[in-house]
């Protein structure tokens, strides 16, 4: 793969793999592809197992693909890993980049230092992150007694110590209550502002629709989507129809219509159903007018992404060509 315009990150046919408890090999990735460009906003997204943060770790540096290429900022991180690393910042699960039995403050001293600069200027950079992430009454307290919460933004601020090109952040709000997941997403937003490449990991549907532009949903360690939010959006809206009846279905023909149609949700007078070529709903009609049932209205529906990416992920793949695209040669101008 040519290093195109614009791209910061391209994840070219990786592959990795483990040794199983009975000693055989279990692959966790299988040739995933992907670009991503610079000030785009990326959610890599995929169900417990896909292999997300496996691809994460290789993206970051952190371990050696099996096989294909990782390139950031056009270096190899394999052949060329300390100039690759240089532009990355990383953000695992876990909060696994602090020290616990140090201080909110001496964590960011010691990264800031670790990242090359002078103590005064280490402990400057400190200052100005308490302040930003609202950490700065807790700066004297270990890390171990902070919150859950407080540890994420301590961690999204160890990050940032750098100034890097890539931020890439794996499940930054989980176990977050309401209040600090908003306070997070609202830094997460900042950051993505300011006109750094984000690559973010979540399950948190919500937040990948309001800070992604794009995703690319893995699936069994395969790229099964990659594609625009927007376009999915779409693209789902388009088929979801909300059916009412005027009395209950028997449950033979309840059978029958989930076995003809995609039926997300059925009760006993209504459904939803998703109608992806147009003759379907002449179709859909036929068929409940030969059950004798009565329509008394159908309309369509909204689309919330979480419904979006749990059809990707049970169907495998979208089913439009045009909605599955790598749009790096758009990168430049995504944010």
């Amino acid at each position: 793969m040519n290093e195109l315009p614009g791209t910061l990150i391209e994840v070219d046919s990786v592959s990795k793999s483990y040794k199983g408890p009975d000693g055989t090999r279990v692959t966790a990735v299988d040739s995933v592809s992907f670009s991503v460009g610079r000030g785009e906003v990326v959610g890599l997204l995929g169900p417990n197992g896909a292999g997300k943060t496996t691809t994460i770790k290789m993206a970051s540096g952190l371990i050696h693909t099996d096989s294909g290429q990782v390139r950031v900022a056009g270096h190899d991180t394999k052949t060329a890993r300390l100039q690759a690393v240089r532009h990355v910042a990383t953000v695992l699960e876990g909060n696994r980049n602090l020290y616990w039995r140090l201080s909110v403050l001496e964590n960011l001293v010691y990264f800031a230092g670790n990242r090359g600069r002078s103590a005064a200027s280490a402990k400057a950079r400190a200052e100005q992150l308490l302040e930003r992430f609202a950490l700065d009454g807790k700066a004297n307290e270990l890390v171990a007694k902070l919150s859950r919460g407080m540890q994420q933004k301590l961690a999204i601020a160890v990050a940032l110590l750098a100034d890097t090109d890539l931020v890439i952040l794996d499940e930054p709000t989980l176990g977050l209550d309401v209040e600090t997941g908003h306070e997070v997403r609202a830094l997460l937003r900042e950051i993505a502002a300011e006109g750094r490449t984000v690559v973010l990991s979540s399950h948190d549907m919500p937040v990948v629709e309001d800070l992604c532009r794009r995703v690319v949903v893995i699936s069994g360690g395969k790229v099964v989507t990659d594609a625009l939010v927007d376009d999915l959006l779409k693209l789902f809206q388009s088929r979801a129809f909300a059916v009412s009846l005027a009395g209950a279905l028997s449950p033979e023909a309840a059978q029958r219509l989930k076995r003809d149609f995609t039926v997300p949700s059925l009760d006993a007078t209504s459904f939803e159903v998703e109608l992806v070529e147009s003759g379907e709903l002449y179709r859909l009609m036929d068929q409940l007018r030969s059950e004798g049932a009565e329509v008394e209205s159908i309309e369509r529906t909204t689309v919330r992404f979480e419904q979006v990416f749990r059809r990707l992920v049970k169907n495998g793949t979208a089913s439009r060509p045009e909605a599955q695209r790598a749009p790096a040669q758009e990168a430049a101008v995504a944010g």
